[in-house]
């Protein structure tokens, strides 16, 4: 009798964990461009609307108009190293693209390719050198060099208390002249984020 039991006890554990292996995560595909906070952390949206607000921020002040004047010519531009010295795990690398898209679609400026590219490029105007013909290869040395630097960093404090958390975000940009290293612009964007957790039952 007791075995009998023990087996039906080992039968039903074993369809249990079979039915918990056999289900699938639900998939739905959304939009793109809708906004969805799940853990109050920084998020696409974050990056996409400081990117844009920032940039537009930028090439609406006085240093740009003052440098056509002076060169009669679009500034190059490139984005440097933005830090994150934030609470959470940030890939800065996707806010960095979103930056340089919108400096090239701004129009205003002239975008410079990055170290890690540009580094790429000089091994293929190399290989070029030995293997493509005289009117197609690219001479090294030629390179068009950039006028400014866009770096910056973007640092969080965190308030909790209870089952509330507050999220401050703060996104700091500087535009510096490579040849003088003087800064034409700064810009700061701010985010916070209240997050509340349920409450506990027992």
């Amino acid at each position: 009798m007791q075995q009998t039991k023990n087996l039906i006890i080992i039968l039903c554990i074993g369809f249990l964990l079979f039915c918990g292996c056999a289900t699938t995560s639900k998939v739905s595909r959304i939009d793109v461009e809708e906004q969805i906070d799940l853990s109050g952390g920084w998020n696409d949206t974050d990056s996409q609307l400081v990117s844009t607000q920032m940039i537009k921020d930028a090439l609406s002040r006085a240093w740009i108009d003052e440098f056509v004047s002076s060169k009669a010519q679009k500034p190059r531009v490139i984005v440097g190293t933005v830090k994150n010295r934030s609470h959470e795990h940030i890939n800065t690398q996707t806010f960095v693209k979103d930056l340089e898209r919108e400096l090239i679609n701004s129009g205003k400026v002239i975008f410079v390719a990055s170290r890690e590219e540009r580094q790429e490029i000089r091994e293929e105007k190399i290989d070029q050198m030995m293997h493509a013909s005289v009117q197609t290869r690219k001479q090294l040395g030629e390179e068009w060099g950039a006028d400014f630097i866009l770096q910056g960093q973007i640092n969080t404090i965190l308030d909790e208390a209870g089952n509330k958390k507050l999220k401050y975000y703060q996104v700091e940009l500087e535009l510096v002249n490579i040849l003088t290293n003087e800064k034409v612009w700064i810009g700061q964007k701010k985010i916070k984020k209240l997050v509340q957790k349920p409450k506990t039952r027992f």
